[in-house]
């Protein structure tokens, strides 16, 4: 009896310290990271995958690499076993919008997003159709339904035909987040000192992608530039980094760096574990 009360009390402890042990340790922080392919040439571009698809989350693809390597450039990541942020910020008439959503879907991308406004923009419309769409498809032909976005890095872009305002809105980027979130879209692709307003306005189920985050600079405790650890802990779901790991002589060490930097933002983070152990991801 003594014995067994033994193996409990070890596996609570266990349990306790779960959260950034192991495996799942390291399946979590990698998850958090998004390498967004900024490369010309589509056989480096393969060859990133190659290196990285088992250290990090996803591989975000442009439209300079999907316009070079096309749909099958997506297939051949995918058949490399690695997951893909199609980053085509789809924007046309909400018809279009949702054929190339559908499309999208059955290629087996991750998440996809979209412009927020289309080519039309005034209402949710596009965003809830296409929403909508990509759900029946998923049900018909026995598809993984993607994340779909909303592209509130965009918030200033002008247009005479975007959004009226929403009563008590701070600014256009929880504007957007908030109709993305009415429309029924998963989350919104933002700025890192936009996240903590965002995750305040839409709640903690909404996806929140980040871009524009910095490398943490060893002994800089001066600096104004938000790091991966500074978005995460503000609420972000996932970073989008670029350069400073495909330039990097040591890619690997590089992404080391910056999952290191991910976990310091979880475990400063003021969500609960389990809500940061199952992000809202796919």
């Amino acid at each position: 009896m003594a014995s067994w009360l033994g193996l409990l009390a070890i596996e609570d402890s266990m349990t306790q310290y779960w959260p950034f042990s192991g495996l799942v340790r390291q399946n979590t922080l990698r998850e958090r990271l998004i390498v967004s392919m900024d490369l010309r040439d589509r056989a480096d571009a393969l060859k990133l995958v190659d290196r990285l698809a088992r250290v990090v989350g996803m591989f975000k693809v442009g439209r300079a690499l999907f316009i070079g390597g096309g749909p099958d450039f997506i297939r051949e990541i995918r058949r490399r076993g690695a997951e893909v942020f199609l980053d085509l910020k789809f924007h046309d008439s909400p018809q279009k919008v949702l054929r190339a959503a559908v499309e999208a879907t059955r290629l087996g991308v991750k998440m996809f997003d979209i412009h927020p406004y289309g080519s039309n923009g005034g209402s949710t419309d596009m965003m809830t159709r296409t929403r909508a769409e990509v759900a029946r498809i998923c049900r018909t032909e026995g598809l993984r339904r993607p994340s779909i976005l909303a592209v509130a890095t965009l918030a200033d872009t002008k247009s005479q035909n975007s959004f009226s305002r929403l009563p008590g809105s701070s600014d256009r980027v929880t504007e957007i987040a908030r109709f993305a979130a009415d429309a029924s879209l998963d989350g919104v692709v933002t700025w890192p000192h936009e996240v903590t307003r965002v995750r305040n306005t839409c709640g903690r189920r909404f996806i929140i992608v980040t871009s524009g985050v910095q490398l943490r600079e060893p002994g800089n405790t001066t600096s104004n530039t938000l790091t991966a650890a500074d978005a995460i802990r503000a609420g972000a779901d996932y970073v989008v980094i670029g350069s400073p790991i495909w330039r990097a002589a040591e890619p690997l060490h590089a992404v080391r760096e910056i999952t290191d930097d991910i976990e310091r933002g979880l475990r400063n983070s003021p969500r609960r574990t389990f809500e940061i152990l199952n992000p809202r991801p796919v």
